[in-house]
């Protein structure tokens, strides 16, 4: 019975299932965590929510948190905000694409409610699984609820007695694969896990990480999506 981690999908089905079924080789008996941003940037949003949706009704354990895209687009539904417009033309064309719509308001309602019943954050014993981060400077029962940091935070400074000596793993602040290795290496005690699969230019990204909880061990995939629309970082 392994635990596993990775986040920030972001669209890449090719690449998420490539890590979980060749490489990971997921059993039914095994726990994946995914720490949010599934949509968004890649060029299969849906794809990656129909993967993640048909694994957990076969009785495949996997944990999802929301990330802060999963949240836009579903605010974006339901006609709460506009897309951000930090994100380009393509990206917008390409997840709503995916769907087969030309307006966030058509995603189909399967989608959104999956999304809205995502949490914030999952508590093991010995890990604190958020998406972004948390601001250490707040109280410490604000800093638990606090969704804009939760989601959006890049810059923090750890402090292990907040979370009563558990390790932090989060994504969304994508850093290069040996940046993780040397976290790995020291047993830092908050992980970011993000290497930026959806990158697919970026050689020192552009690889989906897959953390074992008990071991350390860690499994890359390399993006292998077809040819997408992206910037380098």
């Amino acid at each position: 019975m392994m635990r596993y981690a990775t986040t920030d999908l972001h669209g890449c089905l090719h690449s998420f299932r490539q890590l979980v079924e060749d490489k990971l080789k997921l059993g039914r008996t095994d726990t994946l965590y995914l720490l949010g941003d599934y949509v968004n940037k890649g060029p299969d949003t849906r794809g990656v929510l129909d993967y993640i949706m048909r694994l957990q009704a076969e009785g495949y354990q996997l944990h999802c948190l929301l990330g802060n895209h999963d949240l836009e687009l579903l605010e974006a539904a339901r006609g709460q905000r506009p897309l951000a417009s930090w994100t380009s033309a393509a990206d917008h064309n390409m997840t709503l694409g995916s769907f087969g719509v030309t307006r966030t308001e058509d995603i189909p309602e399967v989608y959104l409610r999956w999304l809205e019943g995502l949490p914030l954050s999952v508590e093991l014993a010995d890990f604190v699984l958020v998406h972004a981060g948390f601001d250490f400077r707040l109280p410490p029962d604000e800093m638990r609820q606090h969704r804009h940091s939760m989601l959006n935070i890049k810059d923090f400074t750890f402090d292990a007695s907040r979370l009563h000596g558990k390790r932090l793993l989060h994504g969304h602040n994508p850093k290069p694969v040996e940046h993780l290795r040397q976290q790995l290496e020291q047993r830092s005690g908050a992980v970011d896990l993000d290497t930026g699969c959806v990158y697919r230019h970026n050689p020192e990204l552009r690889h989906l990480a897959a953390l074992n909880l008990d071991t350390w061990e860690l499994t890359l995939q390399e993006n292998i999506e077809p040819g997408y629309p992206i910037g380098k970082r």
